[in-house]
C-alpha cells in the first residue's frame, strides 16, 4: 500500500536558494522536472557546458591542525592560495573557488588545466624552500576531469567529471601528483613532454591516469 509522506516537504524555491546550494532558477527547474513540466533533456540543454575541472586539495590538513593548532593550519591554506591562485589566473581559469583546503578551477582548455597543475607543484616547491614557508609546509594533490557538466552550484560544474576529479584530487592523489580522468587523458593528445601512466586500483569504479612531466 502506498502511503503519503507524513512530514512537511520544503518546495519554496526562494527559501531553498537561501541555503546556497543552487540558485532559485535551478530549484524551479528541478520542481518542473518532478512535476512533468520540463524534460531532463531540456534541463541539460539549458545548463550543460563542456569544461576542464581542476580539483586541488592540500596535504595533511587534519594532522597539522592537530599538531600546530588551528591558526597555523589556516595560515598554511592562506599560503597555498597566495601561490596557487596567480597560477590559475595565468593559465586563464574561468572560475576559481577556494573553500577550506580545497581549490576548484574551471578551464575551457584541458591542456591549460594540466599545465597549470604542473606549474602549481613547481611554485609550491619553490615556496616551501624559501624563507616564506611555514614549519608545516603545504603540498598539493590535484585531480583533473574534462567533459560535459552542469553549470549549476557554486562551482558551476556538477556531474560525473566533477565527481571523479574531486575523488582524484581529494582522496587518491598524493602530494605533488596530478591524476586525470579517462576523458581528461583522452583530451591530452596535443600535450608533448608528458607521460601518462594508467593507474590500477581495485576499489575504484573508474579508470584514471597519472601525468608525469618529462625532465
Amino acid at each position: 500500500m502506498i502511503q503519503e509522506f507524513p512530514h512537511d516537504i520544503l518546495e519554496d524555491v526562494d527559501e531553498l536558494a537561501g541555503f546556497l546550494g543552487w540558485d532559485r532558477n535551478v530549484y524551479q527547474d528541478f520542481l518542473a522536472i518532478q512535476r512533468g513540466q520540463l524534460s531532463e533533456g531540456a534541463f541539460r540543454d539549458k545548463y550543460s557546458w563542456r569544461r576542464a575541472i581542476l580539483s586541488l586539495d592540500m596535504t595533511d590538513f587534519t594532522s597539522t591542525a592537530m599538531r600546530g593548532g588551528e591558526l597555523d593550519s589556516l595560515l598554511r591554506i592562506f599560503d597555498a592560495q597566495k601561490v596557487c591562485v596567480p597560477v590559475l589566473k595565468k593559465f586563464d581559469a574561468e572560475l576559481i573557488r577556494c573553500f577550506a583546503d580545497d581549490i576548484v578551477a574551471l578551464f575551457d582548455d584541458p591542456v591549460a588545466a594540466l599545465d597549470a597543475s604542473f606549474e602549481i607543484h613547481h611554485r609550491i616547491r619553490l615556496f616551501n624552500d624559501s624563507p616564506l614557508s611555514r614549519k608545516n609546509a603545504t603540498e598539493c594533490c590535484i585531480g583533473i576531469g574534462y567533459g560535459d557538466v552542469l553549470a549549476i552550484g557554486p562551482n558551476l560544474s556538477q556531474g560525473t567529471e566533477m565527481v571523479q576529479a574531486s575523488k582524484l584530487g581529494e582522496d587518491i592523489a598524493r602530494a605533488n601528483e596530478v591524476l586525470l580522468t579517462e576523458n581528461a587523458f583522452r583530451a591530452m593528445d596535443g600535450r608533448e613532454g608528458v607521460e601518462f601512466e594508467r593507474q590500477a586500483q581495485d576499489d575504484q569504479l573508474f579508470p584514471f591516469y597519472r601525468a608525469i612531466l618529462r625532465k
